[in-house]
This record gives C-alpha cells, sequence and structure tokens, in this order.
C-alpha cells in the first residue's frame, strides 16, 4: 500500500499528513499520541487503505508539522476543522490515540455533524487525578517540540470539567478500545462508554496503552468490524 506524504498550510502553519488508500473512498483521519506522529499509523493505514481514503495528520509540533510553541489540545481541535475543511472532508470517521484521542472526543463534541464514526484508542478525555509531573528535558535532538510537554501536562493536571460533561454529546456511534494492561485506568473508559449514548467497549487485554503497535491484529479486527457497520447503512 503506497503512503503519500503531503503538506498543507493550515491558519497560517505548515502541517505534514500521510495519506493512504483511494482518494475516493470513505476518509478516515487518524491523530497519533504526544511525542509520536502519523508514522506511527502506517501498519494501520496499510490495512485500513484497502477500503478507506486514510489521512493521517502530524499534529502541531509532531513530525513534519509546524513548532508554534503554543500548543493546547483545542487549538489542535482547531487544526483539525481546518484540516477537513481545507481538504473538503464533509464527513470522516475519526480515530485518536491518548493525546489524539483527546483531541477527537473534543471535536466530535464540537462538530458532531462532522464525524461518522468515532474511535478512541486507550484513553479518557483528562480528569483531576494524581497530579503529573513534567519530566526533564532529554538532551537529545527530539522528533518533536518538547514545549507540547508541559503544555499537554498541564492540560492534564487542570482539565475542563466541560470535556466530560460534554460527553453525551457526542452522538455518533463510538468506539472505545483499551488496552487492559495500560497505565491508564480502565473503569475511566467503562466510565466515557456509559456516558456516551451509542458507545461500545472493547478491551484487548495485556495490549498496553499502544494497542494498535502492541497488538495490530486484535485492533485491525475491532475497528473493521465497527467501521463495517456503518458501510453497510451508509
Amino acid at each position: 500500500m503506497e503512503i503519500r506524504v503531503n503538506q498543507i498550510v493550515l491558519n497560517g502553519h505548515t502541517f505534514q499528513y500521510r495519506e493512504s488508500g483511494d482518494v475516493s473512498a470513505p476518509p478516515l483521519v487518524v491523530l497519533h499520541a504526544l511525542g509520536k506522529s502519523a508514522e506511527s499509523w502506517d501498519q494501520v493505514a496499510a490495512a485500513l487503505g484497502e477500503n478507506y481514503r486514510v489521512l493521517a495528520l502530524d499534529q502541531r509540533g509532531h513530525g513534519g508539522s509546524a513548532r508554534t510553541n503554543t500548543y493546547t489540545f483545542e487549538l489542535m481541535c482547531d487544526d483539525l476543522l481546518h484540516f477537513a475543511d481545507a481538504l473538503n472532508l464533509g464527513r470522516f470517521s475519526l480515530i485518536g490515540h491518548s493525546m489524539g484521542g483527546t483531541v477527537s472526543y473534543l471535536f466530535s463534541q464540537t462538530f458532531p455533524s462532522r464525524i461518522d464514526r468515532l474511535i478512541v484508542e486507550d484513553t479518557p478525555p483528562p480528569f483531576s487525578d494524581e497530579p503529573i509531573e513534567v519530566p526533564s528535558q532529554p538532551s537529545g535532538p527530539l522528533p518533536f517540540d518538547w514545549q507540547v510537554v508541559p503544555s499537554i501536562i498541564q492540560q492534564l493536571n487542570e482539565p475542563d470539567p466541560e470535556w466530560w460533561a460534554r460527553l453525551t454529546d457526542i452522538m455518533m456511534p463510538t468506539l472505545v478500545i483499551g488496552g487492559g494492561s495500560s497505565h491508564i485506568p480502565q473503569n475511566k473508559l467503562q466510565e466515557v462508554s456509559e456516558l456516551i449514548p451509542n458507545c461500545e467497549l472493547v478491551t484487548i487485554e495485556d495490549a498496553g496503552h499502544f494497542v494498535h503497535e502492541d497488538n495490530l491484529s486484535a485492533f485491525l479486527a475491532a475497528v473493521t468490524r465497527f467501521l463495517s457497520k456503518g458501510q453497510a447503512h451508509s
């Protein structure tokens, strides 16, 4: 499966994204975790690109996208809107992992008419818990802007309660995939699945937080089954 690497200017910033599949196929946007990039989805994109136009975006500060010095979940949500509008994606399905999963919740709450189906991998919206300490910056070069880390950790430590309150606004069919042995409290994923009106929770035991990397086949099986339900109705 050929993966095409493209660049696009969104709201004055250059973003890079990876595209696979036929441009006329149903669009599927995928968002990576903190410190990762669109490339982390290549194996998923190769499989899903058989039936979908898979668009993996390097979020701001990551991969080949702009280092903007300002990083919030809300800005990343805006980036996704600009991206979808620039590519004329009226409606699309959305997969988000970790940081990208929180962006996906926010986008689906704010623009529910744009999303066909939502898939979130092993993350609830941020919630108040033990404060997370900002780690020391590594000395070597990084494939992302280190400033993202303290910015996102600040939002994890001081989450907007609206992010949970508005889960009930997510009306599209939703799949939450838990990693079982992940450091993410799996009971929080259960809470999310009970608040989103049309939500299914699938736990892939012992996959850990990076489900699509550590158990690709089980991840793909859950995702393709869920997405194919939508294809049958569209």
